[in-house]
């Protein structure tokens, strides 16, 4: 049965990864995964948001993607030796910083696609995500950190778990098993979708044969990180399912079956 995160929603999905910055425009300073990066890519007509978690000084699970706020703000502090409160003023000039709990009252539309970046989040997402299992998706390169992730949430009372993608264990299994025309219902147990680049480095990751048996087993097949626009038509003729891009905006048009 296909899971509620992507029953409604247009197809092949589009995931603004890390909301969409270029539609506030370039002199900005708007930084990703923050409230303006979101309220764009809501604007632009994005019904998928891809963002990540960390967890601040004060055990808040905040929508960061480094460990460190070195990237960003040239700090090489971590973000869990920093306090709530001090990062809220960092990142108030950049668009604003969320939440995860936040961010799901202030885009009650939104599915979130959340990758759990620490394990020290995991606990505190259960009660979080628990009302909003329909519309979240949990991932995590770590299968042992989604599971865990996933566990919590069902701990906290959800009657239905998040949707959730296979962490890089997953998809090291499913590639196997598709090349050797094994079955793949193992490594897909429990899985909605495989979340994957096309290639890693000189390894194809994404294949015809990876995408077919994925569907055969009910898995979406969803693509990052696309840019470009003929990328993403050739991809969709491939028949994956979603594309994750920083440019939400150039998707929407690119796959618009209109």
């Amino acid at each position: 049965m296909t899971h509620p995160y992507f029953s409604k929603a247009r197809h092949p999905r589009v995931l603004a990864h890390r909301g969409l910055i270029t539609a506030v425009g370039a002199e900005s300073g708007v930084w990703e995964n923050t409230a303006a990066s979101f309220a764009a890519a809501h604007a632009a007509g994005a019904e998928y948001v891809e963002t990540d978690c960390q967890v601040t000084a004060d055990g808040d699970v905040v929508l960061f993607h480094d460990a460190t706020l070195e990237r960003l703000q040239g700090d090489r502090r971590s973000v869990n030796e920093v306090r709530t409160r001090e990062l809220r003023s960092i990142v108030a000039d950049h668009g604003g910083l969320l939440t995860v709990a936040e961010a799901l009252d202030a885009f009650p539309s939104v599915r979130f696609n959340i990758d759990v970046k620490t394990a020290a989040a995991v606990a505190s997402l259960g009660p979080i995500l628990v009302d909003h299992t329909h519309r979240v998706l949990v991932t995590s390169f770590s299968d042992v950190r989604r599971r865990a992730a996933i566990a919590a949430v069902l701990a906290a009372g959800a009657t239905l778990r998040p949707a959730t993608s296979g962490g890089s264990g997953s998809i090291a299994a499913l590639r196997a098993l598709s090349a050797l025309r094994l079955s793949p219902a193992r490594a897909l147990r429990d899985i909605d979708a495989l979340q994957i680049p096309e290639r890693h480095g000189a390894v194809r990751v994404l294949t015809p044969a990876l995408v077919r048996a994925a569907h055969r087993a009910g898995v979406e097949v969803h693509v990052w990180t696309v840019n470009d626009a003929d990328d993403m038509r050739r991809l969709a003729r491939l028949g994956v399912d979603g594309i994750v891009s920083d440019r939400a905006d150039v998707a929407l048009a690119a796959l618009d079956p209109s």
